[in-house]
């Protein structure tokens, strides 16, 4: 049998146990979440939510240990220090590949909340996944296009009133909600086509981070600033499952919420949108620049929590 067969067919296994994983922890999720739905008293929903968060970081940890078992993958991660899993985060990183969420997840699991993401309404109906996002309270937007508020101008605004109320339940619930502010994957050809000014990015948009501080600003402990960096290349969520072996540097640095950012209107102030363009700008210059150190420099930090995927 050839070396790519064997590897392919091992990456078939592993993506079935994968997949058997999250069939057996998304059972009980949706059981519990139905419960919560249909018992309205508060305390009872908030033990609920801590359960099905439980859920949540087993089904990372049993992702991790099954990618762990047949593959040297290890992530270098730095700067976890004084992270709480009680606290509530704003997570802002950059994006190369699919493999970067079961990275983050492992890095940050049972350190910090189970992550969040901002999810578009429609795909509540994405086959098992869909589920498990609604149980595990992913904060679903509704977002209209300008073709539609051109002809619905009523509706506007309602896109953001809907996430501020889907927001609400997490103020009881210590939360964190991670978004790739490149808005999608880095490659070369996008960089060229955004006319990118940074080596190792896309430009940033800010529209998910003044949607996330918008609608939940005031709750979140700090804005967790991650760069992710491959140092021998990419690693692709098809190597993780075949075996090949890599590493991860992931970097975390603790930002704080400054007043300013709570007292704007991104979507009606062109002055505070200007001034928080400028700001995300120099955080992505920053990063730029630290991705360049990391690459660099190769070797495993001498302060860094080596977790492997296990």
């Amino acid at each position: 049998m050839s070396t790519g067969l064997k590897k392919n067919l091992r990456g078939c296994l592993v993506f079935a146990v994968l997949t058997v994983n999250t069939i057996l922890w998304v059972l009980p999720l949706f059981l519990l979440a139905i419960l919560k739905l249909l018992l309205p008293v508060s305390g009872i929903r908030r033990a609920i939510t801590r359960w099905l968060m439980a859920i949540g970081e087993n089904w990372v940890s049993g992702n991790a240990l099954v990618l762990g078992l047949h593959r040297k993958a290890v992530l270098d991660v730095r700067g976890l220090e004084g992270l709480n899993r009680n606290g509530w985060y704003l997570i802002i990183a950059n994006h190369q590949t699919w493999s970067d969420i079961v990275m983050l997840q492992t890095a940050f699991n049972r350190r910090i909340p189970f992550l969040k993401f901002f999810i578009k309404q429609e795909l509540v109906w994405f086959p098992l996944l869909g589920i498990a996002w609604w149980a595990l309270d992913m904060p679903f937007m509704k977002r209209y296009s300008k073709s539609y508020l051109a002809k619905h101008p009523e509706k506007k605004g309602e896109d953001l009133k809907a996430t501020r109320e889907a927001c609400k339940k997490f103020r009881t619930t210590p939360t964190s909600v991670i978004n790739f502010v490149e808005g999608t994957r880095f490659s070369i050809e996008k960089k060229e086509k955004r006319a990118s000014p940074f080596d190792h990015l896309l430009p940033p948009r800010a529209g998910g981070i003044a949607l996330a501080l918008s609608s939940m600003g005031s709750m979140f402990d700090a804005i967790l600033d991650v760069t992710i960096v491959y140092p021998g290349g990419v690693v692709e969520f098809w190597d993780m499952c075949c075996g090949e072996p890599g590493r991860a540097v992931i970097d975390v640095e603790k930002r704080p919420i400054e007043d300013w950012l709570l007292d704007g209107d991104y979507s009606e102030d062109r002055e505070y949108r200007a001034v928080f363009h400028r700001w995300l700008t120099k955080i992505w210059s920053e990063k730029d620049a630290k991705i360049g150190r990391l690459r660099a420099d190769a070797e495993p930090s001498a302060a860094a929590a080596d977790v492997r995927l296990t």
